[in-house]
């Protein structure tokens, strides 16, 4: 074992000791100073509180022990891992308090006491992993607990490894610099070219690189005899190997990699809603919000049917036949703001449209008119946020004229979206305004997260009071 890892195991270990001392200064200051809504100051019960506490600390770590010292963990991934400690402590803290004082013939443990308790642990858990990360960044931007890293290959896809590994001070990366038989092209300023790979193989007969924790490979398989060497010369020295894809050539940087069972796969998109779990979490807030929408919106429906059948004559709701999740068709509903005409399935509204009625035009800006679209987001043609539904006609037009035109497809259609709400709203007049859109619709399907829907909410919330130019 290196010196690096004895020292990011001595960190661990630290931040370990630091989470229950957290614990129990909170543990005491309940108890001592009856904070608690439950009566703790029993002796008997304040002990068991204490001890199940504990022992509730030790199995949270083991399952979600902090990740923190390790020099590739993300600001992301230490918040995750801290809230399942604190959510996986607070759980079993809580059943074995209520089985040991039932046991013991006590009064149990009140929920809210429970819920008020992990609440401060968690926040005092997250002040202390603030403080350990700035500690941390300190100790290492002083050249402690540096990995050293070289790599092997010139493949583009060496530059954004490279860019990542030296993006924060905290990971505490050193980057000795590159071999290969032919230069980076637009090779950062801090990759430094070492030599060729006759250079490294001669540097590895002499046993130089000793003093290298990680070595990333990026030539291509066709070196596999050369690939095996560099390997077996990791494992002889504990160098940690990582193999870099040599396929940008071919597919770019856009390809992801999946599991499909035991077998790796490559896909050209990253799908976040493919996992079951974003599925549930977005499904779940379309129906409370949409159903919540609804009820809110019969009361209004009489008077807005009213107004439409006063200036236009005809139906209350226009129906269309739109593209969806898949390429699959489905029925959109809206309020008409339109007067009936063929048109409809055709032609996009303009600004001064002739077919559009006073009251019409007024819903249309500020988007009254999709509000009915919350019963497509019920049914789950929809979802309230996505990449907008477009005419069938429109669908049939710009698969031929724009390559991933079909890829916006891969999600349910929204009500509003990620184009919509970055300057990609309304009608289409030339092909780079619909080449705009789907670059914005792909980058939401590729880049989704729930803060990211609410972000996108808000922003269109802001739309019914401040005018959008686009918006007829």
């Amino acid at each position: 074992m290196n010196s690096n890892t004895k020292t990011s195991n001595l960190i661990k270990g630290i931040v370990i000791i630091c989470d229950f001392v957290v614990l129990n200064v909170l543990l005491y200051s309940y108890i001592h100073f009856n904070w608690s809504i439950c009566d703790f100051t029993n002796g008997v019960r304040g002990i068991l509180l204490v001890l199940m506490g504990n022992i509730g600390m030790v199995c949270a770590q083991y399952f979600f022990s902090t990740i923190v010292h390790e020099h590739r963990s993300t600001s992301e991934q230490i918040l995750r891992q801290s809230t399942l400690l604190v959510l996986l402590h607070g759980a079993i803290t809580f059943v074995l308090t209520l089985i040991v004082c039932q046991y013991e013939e006590l009064k149990s443990p009140d929920i809210k006491f429970t819920l008020y308790f992990t609440v401060c642990l968690y926040v005092g858990i997250l002040f202390s992993r603030y403080c350990e990360r700035w500690v941390i960044k300190r100790y290492r931007s002083m050249g402690h607990n540096k990995r050293t890293v070289i790599f092997i290959g010139s493949d583009p896809l060496v530059i954004p490894a490279y860019e990542f590994l030296v993006s924060s001070p905290f990971m505490g990366y050193h980057v000795a610099g590159y071999y290969s038989d032919t230069k980076i092209e637009e090779c950062p300023e801090g990759l430094l070219y070492k030599g060729t790979i006759h250079d490294f193989e001669r540097i590895v007969e002499r046993g130089d690189l000793s003093a290298v924790d990680e070595l990333y490979c990026s030539l291509p398989v066709t070196e596999q005899s050369l690939i095996r060497r560099i390997m077996r010369y990791c494992n002889h020295n504990g160098t940690h190997f990582y193999y870099i894809p040599s396929f940008s050539q071919v597919f770019g940087y856009t390809v992801k990699l999946e599991h499909l069972g035991n077998t790796i796969v490559f896909t050209n998109y990253d799908e976040p809603l493919t996992n079951p779990t974003n599925r549930f979490v977005k499904r779940a807030f379309d129906i409370a919000v949409s159903s919540f929408i609804l009820c809110c919106l019969l009361p209004f429906i009489p008077i807005i049917a009213l107004i439409i059948k006063l200036q236009s004559p005809g139906p209350i709701f226009f129906k269309q036949s739109r593209t969806g999740l898949n390429g699959r068709e489905f029925m959109c509903y809206k309020f008409r703001s339109m007067h009936v005409n063929s048109n409809a399935d055709l032609v996009q509204a303009t600004e001064n449209d002739p077919r559009k009625f006073s009251f019409g035009n007024f819903m249309r800006k500020s988007n009254i008119d999709e509000l009915p679209q919350f019963f497509n987001v019920l049914i789950g043609d929809m979802s309230i946020v996505g990449p907008r539904p477009h005419m069938l006609h429109h669908t049939e037009v710009y698969r031929e004229l724009i390559d991933k035109y079909m890829v916006r497809h891969f999600v349910k259609p929204g009500i509003t979206g990620w184009a919509q709400v970055t300057g990609f709203r309304g009608e289409t007049k030339e092909l780079w305004q619909m080449e705009g859109r789907v670059q914005r619709d792909i980058w939401y399907i590729e880049n989704w997260s729930f803060w990211l829907d609410l972000r996108i909410i808000g922003k269109t919330a802001l739309q019914f009071f401040i005018h959008d130019e686009h918006a007829y």
